[in-house]
C-alpha cells in the first residue's frame, strides 16, 4: 500500500535549561499530546489513513514535529477509542472494521441513542435546547457546503447534548466509549450522495419531537434516524467491497 504524505504539525515545546516547573511541564505535555491525539483522529475519521494502513512512527514524528515519547502517549489514547491497533513487532495500525462489528454498534446506538432521545424530551432544560438548535443549524450549514468533517462533528455535538441531558449518566458514558468508532461509522454513511441531507431532514425531526415534548414520537424518529444510518453505512461498505474485488 503506498504511503501517504500526511502535513500535520503539532509543535513539540521543551522547558529552557535549568527552569522546569514540574506543574507548566505536566500541563504542556499533555496539550502537546492532545493536539497529536486529536490530528491523527481527524486523519483517521477523514479517511487520510484508511482501514489497513500502518502507522510508522518515525514519519509521524517528523510530520507532527514531536517526540517519539509524545507520539506514543498519542496513540494509546487513540488505542484506548479503539481507533488504532498496536500489535507487538509490527507497530500501530488503523483496523479493519468489519461489518459485524458495525452491526453491533448500530444496535447498541439504537438501544442507547433512542432512549435517551425520549428521556430527553421530557428532561432537557430551555438552555440545553437552544445549543442542540445550534448544533442543528451548524449540521445544516455543513452538508450544504459538503464540509464532512464538520458533518461528523456537528452531528456528534448534536447527540450529545441528548445524551447529557437524557437524565442517564451511564448511558452517555456507554456511548462515550463507542464515539470514536461512532463517527467513524458516521463517515462511511455520510459519504453517499445525499445522505447528508436525509440526514439533516431526520435529525430535524428528532429535534421538533424533543421541542414538542413529546417523548413517543421522538423514540420512534431516533430510532428510524439509527435505521437510516445504518442502511447507509452498509451500503458504503459494499460499495467499498466493489471497488477493492479484483476485475
Amino acid at each position: 500500500m503506498p504511503k501517504r504524505s500526511v502535513a500535520l504539525i503539532a509543535p513539540d515545546t521543551a522547558a529552557p535549561s535549568g527552569l522546569v516547573p514540574t506543574l507548566d511541564l505536566r500541563v504542556n505535555r499533555k496539550t502537546v499530546q492532545q493536539e497529536v491525539v486529536e490530528k491523527l483522529r481527524h486523519a483517521i475519521l477523514s479517511g487520510v489513513f484508511m482501514p489497513g494502513d500502518r502507522l510508522v512512527e518515525t514519519d509521524l514524528c517528523t510530520s507532527l514535529g514531536v517526540s517519539r515519547p509524545s507520539l506514543r502517549e498519542a496513540l494509546r489514547s487513540l488505542q484506548a477509542e479503539r481507533l488504532i491497533e498496536i500489535v507487538p513487532n509490527r507497530g500501530p495500525h488503523v483496523p479493519v472494521l468489519s461489518w459485524r462489528d458495525a452491526e453491533e454498534i448500530y444496535e447498541v446506538r439504537e438501544l442507547l441513542e433512542v432512549e435517551a432521545a425520549a428521556r430527553c424530551a421530557l428532561t432537557i432544560s430551555p438552555q440545553e435546547f437552544n445549543l442542540l438548535a445550534e448544533q442543528l443549524e451548524a449540521f445544516r450549514r455543513a452538508s450544504r457546503a459538503n464540509d464532512a468533517a464538520a458533518q461528523i462533528t456537528t452531528a456528534s455535538e448534536f447527540y450529545a447534548i441528548i445524551l447529557r441531558n437524557c437524565g442517564n449518566k451511564i448511558i452517555a458514558q456507554i456511548e462515550e466509549s463507542l464515539l470514536a468508532r461512532i463517527n467513524f461509522l458516521r463517515a462511511q454513511s455520510m459519504s453517499l450522495p445525499g445522505r447528508a441531507k436525509q440526514s439533516y431532514a431526520e435529525m430535524n425531526a428528532v429535534f421538533t419531537a424533543i421541542k414538542n415534548r413529546d417523548s413517543k414520537e421522538a423514540y420512534k424518529v431516533a430510532r428510524q434516524h439509527v435505521i437510516n444510518a445504518r442502511n447507509a453505512a452498509k451500503k458504503a461498505f459494499d460499495n467499498q467491497k466493489t471497488t477493492k474485488a479484483p476485475k
